[in-house]
């Protein structure tokens, strides 16, 4: 489920890339962006449906070892019980995934990624988490939901070539993959032994956070001229081209989100853009922006441009 940082992300991106085209166009960056969102839940239902890749190769590799002109006694009964994980069967007999997965055609169909899986199967084999899971003696869903989120943690999730089958389908899916990653593990902490399956919704309400990437997208570049003046202002000892592009940007996000939205708390903001540059600007940006944006909430305050409402905010 979408948090808020990584709506505020996405929108950087769309951002970052309408002020880098020539001719940037509003339209088609509102487009890009909602795409790019919506494109999160594609990975995360690729991931839900590779334990149940797992299971088919290894089903296919115990009936290919049965049909040996000599097979050895561990091949003719061999341990299923990794195929019969309760977990990996609740996920294969899913009708939402099922039909989810239908309508955005994902899938691990072709020929390539069955050899990524052959070879993730193989390297899982060799793993510790495997081995202990296969040989501790121990049944149950209990145990079938630790092994399946250690599988996923430890082997599936940090395979190499499965990154590498992400980035080319999309550069962003590297930024969105952690996110994905932590809806997997929530919904198979959510399956219950009862019958609880349920897989989990991309919004958690889909009207207020379209809203929000929406208007913050929109007002950021309807407001860029104004955010300039403003940061131009306030870093009087810098030349404002010489500011990295990504810090300007993010500066010009949180100047607009202090004055648009007046239920969202300033430090709120000022904490998730100094945060956010942590990770996709210069070691030393969150300082930088941390006391413009410092100089901009007095400013903004002083100006009466900042007006919160709302329970614990202050005018």
């Amino acid at each position: 489920m979408l948090n808020r940082r990584h709506l505020r992300i996405k929108v950087l991106q769309a951002l970052y890339a309408y002020y880098q085209a020539d001719e940037g166009s509003f339209h088609k960056s509102e487009k890009d962006l909602l795409e790019a969102v919506e494109k999160i839940y594609d990975l995360y239902i690729y991931l839900l449906l590779s334990f149940g890749e797992l299971k088919s190769i290894a089903e296919r590799r115990i009936e290919d070892n049965k049909k040996k002109i000599r097979p050895s006694e561990e091949e003719l009964n061999p341990n299923l019980k990794f195929v019969n994980n309760q977990i990996i069967q609740i996920l294969e007999d899913n009708k939402d995934l099922r039909v989810v997965s239908e309508e955005r055609k994902v899938n691990w169909v072709g020929d390539d990624v069955q050899e990524m899986f052959r070879k993730m199967l193989l390297h899982i084999r060799e793993s510790e988490t495997f081995f202990e899971f296969m040989n501790n003696g121990e049944s149950g869903f209990e145990e079938d939901r630790q092994f399946a989120l250690s599988l996923f943690k430890t082997e599936i999730a940090n395979y190499p070539l499965l990154y590498d089958f992400f980035e080319e389908k999309s550069i962003q899916w590297l930024d969105d993959i952690d996110l994905a990653c932590s809806m997997v593990l929530k919904t198979i902490k959510n399956f219950s032994e009862e019958g609880d399956s349920a897989i989990l919704a991309l919004y958690k309400d889909k009207e207020d956070e379209l809203s929000f990437i929406k208007n913050l997208l929109r007002k950021t570049i309807s407001m860029d001229k104004e955010n300039e003046v403003i940061i131009d202002e306030l870093t009087k000892n810098w030349e404002f081209d010489r500011i990295a592009k990504m810090d300007v940007i993010l500066m010009k996000m949180a100047i607009t989100e202090f004055q648009i939205f007046n239920n969202i708390p300033t430090k709120v903001t000022l904490n998730e853009y100094i945060e956010i540059s942590k990770f996709y600007s210069t070691p030393k940006s969150n300082t930088f922006i941390n006391g413009i944006l410092d100089k901009a909430i007095r400013k903004l305050t002083d100006e009466n441009k900042i007006q919160k409402v709302g329970r614990g905010l202050v005018n």
